[in-house]
């Protein structure tokens, strides 16, 4: 006997709150495991979530920054931020995400206007070093930031290291140290 795999029933209420907040937006939604994601585009995060804090998500768990490069599935961008918000009051999560382009190649600490989002520390204060991780992690940078600067990583560092194509051995940083043996010491 086979069974048949469950589809999704995207019933949460929060998309249908903000479907209906936002008409003529286009949104994606996705359930997986019990968990709802809104997908969001670039240009309408910081107001979808000026929203969704008003409706009672008042506390941000986390801001991530992913890499989909050589993702086997087709993705909207190469890099995603996702926000996992909660809200108490139900016990409810819910999760955010928005997709990102680069323009240029990304190899470098060269800044790529693609790779800019709003920030949101605005409205959750507790953004502003989950912002910076991801800013020094993966180069995308936060527009209204209080304070965007590396957070893990020198000033000076050449490179964002949670990208998939920053070479698994770095970019000289090892060679650049004496090797010290028994015998040097």
């Amino acid at each position: 006997m086979t069974s048949q795999p469950s589809v999704p029933t995207l019933d949460h209420p929060t998309f249908k709150k903000v479907k209906a907040a936002f008409p003529g937006t286009k949104f994606r939604a996705t359930e997986f495991r019990g968990q709802s994601t809104l997908v969001v585009e670039p240009k309408h995060l910081h107001s979808v979530m000026t929203y969704l804090r008003a409706e009672g998500y008042d506390f941000l768990s986390d801001v991530v920054g992913i890499d989909y490069l050589n993702y086997p599935a087709t993705m909207p961008g190469r890099f995603a931020v996702a926000y996992i918000l909660c809200n108490y009051s139900n016990d409810d999560r819910f999760f955010v995400k928005t997709f990102l382009d680069p323009s240029l190649p990304t190899d470098g600490i060269v800044e790529d206007p693609a790779l800019y989002l709003d920030s949101v520390t605005d409205i959750w204060p507790g953004a502003e070093w989950t912002e910076r991780e991801v800013f020094d992690m993966f180069g995308i940078r936060f527009k209204g930031h209080p304070d965007l600067r590396r957070i893990l990583t020198w000033e000076t560092y050449p490179a964002h290291p949670l990208r998939k194509d920053y070479p698994l051995r770095g970019r000289g940083e090892r060679e650049d140290y004496r090797i010290v043996d028994r015998t040097s010491s």
